[in-house]
């Protein structure tokens, strides 16, 4: 087991989808502020603006980045994540899905909608990892999840961040996005200082309020899969969307896009007892 984790944090990530890890970037945090200068300067083809007409501030979202900013790759491949996930999934095997960088400025209000990420994506299975990292130190802005939502029998409704809309057609076979506040819902979050990360579900429902401070709000976000997560096709364009990968439901991931960053062996059934 990995130092980060404690049995007792296993079993707080499988029981409530979310659990802190403090200081698994810490050492990277420098590494990760000047990926997100340089992705900001330099956006990819996903980037967002997160903010209607006349709304304070600014919300910037860019994903899928980190095959072509070397900060962002440096830091994944310094930080203990491949290790930590593994043990947090149960999983022998972890891949790569994405990157996720999320920067609200000074006195943005808007909050980032609950949802979950899993319905976004076209790949399922229980062994699934987010690590949400501040990059600045985070109070009223800080991640916040529901504890058991990615046990729940129906997956939350996708929708469209800034056009409030649904993302696909089907719209019965998810439940109606819920407000944990005012339902009374157990939601799980913390203080945290830059490097820190809460890691959670690909189905656990989240999101965080605005950023009122007058300091920046800057995080970054990791997605890794393990042993059962295979390619599912949605009745629509996914999120990311990964034009073009050629994959059939039913298959894992496939490692020239998606790269395996760690493999144990199988545990080996023990020796039979000498006889003779």
């Amino acid at each position: 087991m990995h130092p980060l984790l404690t049995a007792e944090t296993i079993e707080s990530y499988q029981r409530d989808g979310a659990v802190l890890i403090p200081g698994l970037f810490r050492a990277q945090v420098d590494m990760l502020r000047a990926g997100v200068a340089r992705n900001m300067e330099e956006p990819g083809p996903y980037a967002a603006e997160n903010l209607k007409s006349g709304e304070r501030g600014r919300f910037f979202d860019d994903y899928c980045n980190w095959t072509r900013i070397p900060e962002f790759a440096e830091a994944i491949a310094a930080a203990p994540v491949a290790e930590v996930a593994a043990g947090l999934m149960g999983s022998r095997r972890v891949q790569m899905f994405h990157d996720h960088v999320l920067v609200k400025e000074p006195e943005t209000s808007k909050p980032t909608p609950w949802h979950q990420d899993g319905p976004y994506y076209f790949v399922e299975g229980q062994q699934t990892v987010s690590f949400w990292v501040p990059l600045d130190p985070v109070g009223d802005a800080t991640l916040r999840c529901v504890a058991g939502s990615h046990r729940w029998k129906k997956p939350v409704l996708p929708t469209r961040w800034l056009a409030e809309t649904s993302f696909y057609p089907n719209e019965a076979d998810y439940m109606p996005v819920p407000d944990p506040d005012a339902e009374g819902m157990d939601v799980c979050e913390w203080q945290m200082q830059p490097g820190d990360a809460v890691a959670f579900n690909f189905m656990t429902l989240h999101g965080a309020r605005g950023n009122e401070a007058r300091t920046r709000r800057r995080a970054f976000s990791l997605r890794l899969v393990g042993d059962d997560a295979r390619y599912v096709e949605r009745p629509g364009p996914t999120s990311p969307p990964f034009p073009g990968h050629g994959m059939q439901p039913g298959q894992q991931l496939r490692e020239d896009w998606f790269p395996v960053l760690l493999e144990r062996e199988p545990k080996s059934a023990p020796a039979p007892a000498d006889q003779g």
